[in-house]
Formats: C-alpha cells, sequence, structure tokens
C-alpha cells in the first residue's frame, strides 16, 4: 500500500498530533520494568480507575493483550467462547492456540453479537471427556460486525449466565472508546462485569503505540509474568505512556465527529448504483461496502483509490471497508466518498464498452 492524503485503510493509521508530541517530548521517563516511570504508573492507574478495575499494565499491543489474558484465564485444553468473526479467532494467527494451548468455541450473532441463547447452546457439560469451559470473550465494539455496539443490557446477560457457570469473561476493548460515546454508557459500566478488560492507544485514542491491560491485582500480576517472558517490558516508556496521558484527555469525546463522519461516508457510497452498504446503521466509525453487485473488484476500487492518493481496505473479494480517525475530516470525508463514487462508476463504464 502506497499511503494516500486520506487515509481510511483504518484508524490505527493515526499520527500524533502535535500536541500529543510534544507532551511525549517533556515526558518522565524511567524503568517501567521497575515500577520506575512516572507516566506509565500515571497512565496504568488513569485506566484502571477509568475502567473499574483494581490495576493495570502498559503493554506494545492489544493483541499481547489478548493473548497475555488467555495465558493466565486458560490452561491447555480449555475452551473459550468468543463469536465467529471475533479478533482473537481471525487475526491474531492462532496466538489462543499457540501460547495458552486453549480452543475457542465460534458463536454465531448478528453483527459480531453472540445471544445469552447462543451461548447457553453452546456451554459444555463438566465431565471429563469434553474440554473444560473456562472463559467468555466479547470485542466492543464488534469490528468484524461494522463497528457494533454491545449494548449494557447484552454484556449483563451474558455475565450474568458465565458468572453462574463459574467462568471468566474478557473484554477486548480495542474500540470501548467508541462504543462508550456511540452509547452514552460511560467506559467503566461496560467493563463492571469483566475480570479482565484492556484498550488500545493506537486506533481512535490516536497514539503511535501501545495497550493497555486492567484487572485485578491477581491478574496483572501473573499478567506481568507473561509480559516477561514475552519481551513486552519497555524501559523508558513515558513518552508512549504521555502519548495515552494526552488522548485520554484530549481525544475520547471527539470520537463522536469519527461516528458522523463515518455516517457521512456511509451516505455518500451508497449514491453508487450496486454498492451496498453492509451494517446499517453505522453505528461508529467503520464502514463496510459490499460491491459486488455493481460489477467491480475491491482490489480494482482499492488500486484506482489509491492513484488519486486515497487509501481504504480490501476486506475480502467483495467487501471494501473503510476506519474515520482524528486524520480524516470532514472536507477529507467528502472529498474521498465522491472519489469513491467517480471511481465505481469510471469502473462500470470501462466494463459496459
Amino acid at each position: 500500500m502506497k499511503e494516500g492524503r486520506i487515509n481510511l485503510y483504518s484508524d490505527t493509521q493515526t499520527r500524533p498530533t502535535p500536541a500529543m508530541r510534544q507532551a511525549m517530548i517533556e515526558a518522565e521517563v524511567g524503568d517501567e520494568q521497575h515500577g520506575l516511570d512516572p507516566g506509565v504508573n500515571r497512565l496504568c492507574e488513569r485506566v484502571a480507575a477509568l475502567l473499574g478495575q483494581e490495576t493495570a499494565v502498559f503493554l506494545p499491543s492489544g493483541t499481547m493483550c489478548n493473548e497475555i489474558a488467555m495465558l493466565v484465564h486458560c490452561r491447555p485444553g480449555d475452551e473459550i467462547y468468543a463469536h465467529r468473526i471475533a479478533h482473537i479467532v481471525n487475526y491474531e494467527a492462532g496466538g489462543v492456540a499457540v501460547f495458552a494451548g486453549a480452543q475457542v468455541h465460534a458463536l454465531e450473532g448478528e453483527r459480531g453479537i453472540f445471544s445469552v441463547d447462543a451461548l447457553c447452546a453452546a456451554l459444555r457439560r463438566k465431565n471429563r471427556y469434553e474440554p473444560r469451559s473456562c472463559l467468555v470473550e466479547i470485542e466492543q465494539t464488534a469490528q468484524g460486525g461494522g463497528g457494533a455496539v454491545w449494548s449494557l443490557d447484552e454484556i449483563l446477560a451474558v455475565a450474568e449466565v458465565a458468572k453462574a457457570r463459574d467462568l471468566r469473561l474478557h473484554m477486548d476493548g480495542a474500540r470501548l472508546f467508541n462504543a462508550a460515546v456511540a452509547a452514552g454508557v460511560p467506559a467503566r459500566q461496560f467493563a463492571a462485569p469483566f475480570d479482565s478488560v484492556w484498550i488500545d492507544l493506537t486506533k481512535g485514542l490516536g497514539c503511535p503505540v501501545g495497550a493497555v491491560l486492567a484487572g485485578s491485582a491477581r491478574f496483572i500480576d501473573e499478567a506481568w509474568r507473561w509480559k516477561q517472558r514475552m519481551g513486552g517490558a519497555m524501559r523508558q516508556a513515558g513518552m508512549l505512556a504521555a502519548a495515552g496521558l494526552y488522548a485520554l484527555d484530549h481525544h475520547i469525546d471527539r470520537l463522536a465527529e469519527d461516528h458522523e463522519n463515518a455516517r457521512r461516508l456511509g451516505e455518500i457510497i451508497a449514491q453508487c448504483e450496486g454498492v451496498r452498504l453492509v451494517f446499517e446503521p453505522i453505528e461508529t466509525n467503520l464502514v463496510f461496502v459490499d460491491v459486488s453487485r455493481a460489477g467491480v473488484s475491491p482490489r480494482d476500487v482499492r488500486l484506482r483509490l489509491e492513484e488519486r492518493s486515497i487509501n481504504v481496505g480490501g476486506y475480502s473479494e467483495t467487501l471494501i471497508r473503510a476506519a474515520t480517525h482524528l486524520d480524516v475530516g470532514r472536507a477529507q470525508v467528502e472529498e474521498a466518498g465522491a472519489a469513491f463514487v467517480e471511481t465505481v462508476r469510471s469502473i462500470q463504464r470501462a466494463n459496459r464498452e
């Protein structure tokens, strides 16, 4: 991919703002492995408080948060309940099996959100012939479901069943703040039932590196052991923590702009003949577009837009994904949407000739 002026490939493409960079330059630093980095300590305390958890640990990536959580919660041979399109199932290179030795029981449900009934139907009996049911995992927002938001009632219902069966709960909160802003529900309420939960700093919050995993003191103590084993200690990480602290102060409420821009992008794109928005309504910052009936391929559209200095993601053989974020304003959304429509129509004309 050649990066363009308007990068809608993913919200991970954000750059630190000038003010964030300045905060990073001015940051105090120390060896975070020994608890000596004041910025990292403040970041972990802040995230734990925001999520209603006892404590937290700063990690290089959200994938490491998920994998470490699985390692702490599960033993080899255990079974995890998650949606079929969850990140841990499809985008972590089989890490759950490689590291934790666990297997995932994939559940169905609309837009990446499974129901209590689906969970209950999948739960194992307690006998030595079947895997031991261990953990229930949800992704907030559900990326593969178009950034759909788990409602608080849905989460509480799943949590009630899990607790009754003595199962632990883990939230992949990569876009938790998107959900909180969209639903008007504090992140702390969404996170309250979970034994572990993490937030990504590099998506809508716009930081260059990092994620924060939160849970009980006992859980985080074990998470630190795995962080050490996996090479996750970051030494003088205060500059990265400063970016996270700045983002928590300045970049949460503005996520509403990304959601509005995503809806506007969808409105423009939907004008194109044969193009269909896959997930409606657009709840947060992700726009999925099916071009199969338009007679064009995602690859052709992506490459032609790239020539116009616009990036989108080719999600599958029929789907395109666009993600709005703080580096893409309304004017750029209007330009990208118009370019998308022009590109599809141009390909359609060429195909008819």
